[in-house]
């Protein structure tokens, strides 16, 4: 097998990774990084050997994501999340962690696709700021901004998150 292919396999975790972060719903994600595989195989040529094939991987899936939610926002699509077989059983947490994960998962969510795009690439994939601006192709200062707003949101939304328990638990 060429080399290429190899590295391009190497990052399929991730891949699933960051399209689970953008669309949420496991068969979309799977979708979504078997769009980005095929057009990756298929434009091999465009990748520089010296070039990082995750950056090149990550701009191709935000491309596709991109053009996916376009799509949707013509045709006046809602976007439908199934629920997996875990999150469809209602079992109380058991610890603070799987809470306070939910909590911030389910609040990334709620943040507009834009900001979570530019906090993911940098916060959980650990690109810098310049390899994450050129991914998503905006300018620096842009994605700075998007991430500054985008943790702001989500500050906003775990206070409200953890007023809305304390204030459940004093009800009880």
């Amino acid at each position: 097998m060429d080399d290429r292919k190899t590295a391009i396999l190497a990052e399929i975790p991730r891949l699933r990774r960051y399209a689970r972060s953008l669309l949420r719903d496991r068969d979309s994600a799977d979708d979504l990084v078997q769009d980005c595989l095929e057009r990756a195989l298929t434009r091999l040529d465009n990748w520089q050997r010296d070039e990082s094939p995750r950056r090149w991987l990550f701009t191709v899936m935000h491309h596709l994501f991109v053009d996916r939610m376009r799509r949707q926002a013509r045709r006046n699509e809602t976007a439908v999340l199934s629920l997996d077989n875990d999150e469809a059983l209602s079992v109380p947490a058991t610890q603070a962690e799987n809470v306070a994960s939910r909590e911030i998962i389910d609040a990334l969510q709620s943040i507009s696709p834009e900001r979570r795009a530019a906090l993911v690439t940098v916060a959980i994939e650990g690109f810098s700021y310049a390899e994450a601006a050129s991914i998503l192709g905006i300018p620096a200062g842009t994605l700075m901004s998007r991430i500054a707003r985008g943790r702001e949101e989500l500050r906003a939304l775990l206070d409200d998150t953890a007023r809305r328990r304390v204030i459940r638990i004093v009800e009880k």
